[in-house]
This record gives C-alpha cells, sequence and structure tokens, in this order.
C-alpha cells in the first residue's frame, strides 16, 4: 500500500472510528450525528433555509436536506416559520426544546474533541487542518465546511 493510499484509508477509518463514538454516544439522545450536525448549525445561526442548512451540511450530501429536517421537526427540535422576506422560502430554527438538545450535542462533541486532543499535540492538528483543507478545497463537502466556518459565531482553536 502507497503512502497515499494509506493515508486515504486512514482518513476513512478515523472519520469512522469518530462518527462511531458519536453515534454511540447520541444514541440516548435518539439523534443520529447528521440530526446533531444540522442542530448545531441552526444553533449556531439565528435562522436558515432549508437551502441555507444543507449548504452547510457536511454529514449529508446535497442542498435540500428535507427529511433530515421533517424528522426534527416531528421530534418537537426545530421549527417551520415563513420566510420572512419571501413567504415562499421556510425558514428553520430551533425550538427551546432544541435548544438544550444542542446545549447537550455540543457537551457531547466537547468529550470527543477531548479525547482527539489527548491524542494530538497542537502543531499536528494544524499542520493536518492545511493538509485536509487543501484536500477538499472545491469539493462539495469542503464548500459546505467553508460555510459554515464562515457564519460561525464563535471561532476556537481545534
Amino acid at each position: 500500500m502507497n503512502h497515499l493510499e494509506q493515508l486515504r484509508y486512514l482518513i476513512l477509518a478515523a472519520q469512522r472510528e469518530g462518527n462511531r463514538v458519536l453515534q454511540q454516544e447520541l444514541a440516548p439522545l435518539g439523534l443520529t450525528p447528521a440530526q446533531s450536525e444540522a442542530l448545531r448549525i441552526l444553533g449556531e445561526n439565528e435562522s436558515l433555509t432549508l437551502t441555507g442548512l444543507g449548504e452547510m451540511l457536511v454529514c449529508e450530501s446535497g442542498t435540500n436536506p428535507s427529511r433530515l429536517v421533517d424528522r426534527l421537526v416531528i421530534s418537537g427540535l426545530v421549527r417551520r416559520n415563513p420566510g420572512s422576506g419571501d413567504r415562499r422560502q421556510i425558514e428553520l430554527s430551533l425550538t427551546e426544546s432544541g435548544r438544550e438538545m444542542e446545549v447537550r450535542v455540543r457537551a457531547i462533541e466537547a468529550q470527543l474533541y477531548e479525547l482527539m486532543a489527548g491524542a494530538l499535540p497542537d502543531p499536528s492538528v494544524m499542520d493536518m487542518i492545511r493538509a485536509l483543507k487543501t484536500i477538499t478545497a472545491g469539493s462539495p463537502s469542503g464548500i459546505a465546511l467553508t460555510r459554515r466556518i464562515g457564519s460561525a459565531t464563535e471561532v476556537t482553536k481545534p
């Protein structure tokens, strides 16, 4: 196996392991990683259209995550509001229960990031971020993440 192939599979394995841990921790809340990502994005933004949310999702592909949002609405975590500028547009926002759940999701993610921080020194993390940004630049997932980073109200160190 050459170095680039090994890197590719290590990235995939790390992503799957992180997702497995996240799924395990989110299961008692009745959430999937994709649902938790949607809650986090809506928590970082006052409200978003369905398309706007889809443009920031990395876990879900496509720009119309209607089934994902439908499940969150049914669960009472997200509300659909008529658009302020265009009533044909639906704006999404968190309900009070959704805000409480988003706080719980953040705490679960913080535990995951603590595990990662214990395994990786800061300089390595920054080198990896630079390399992965280069690899994903221009891709749908890379663009979604760039939009999400750009809209985040809170900037933190890795």
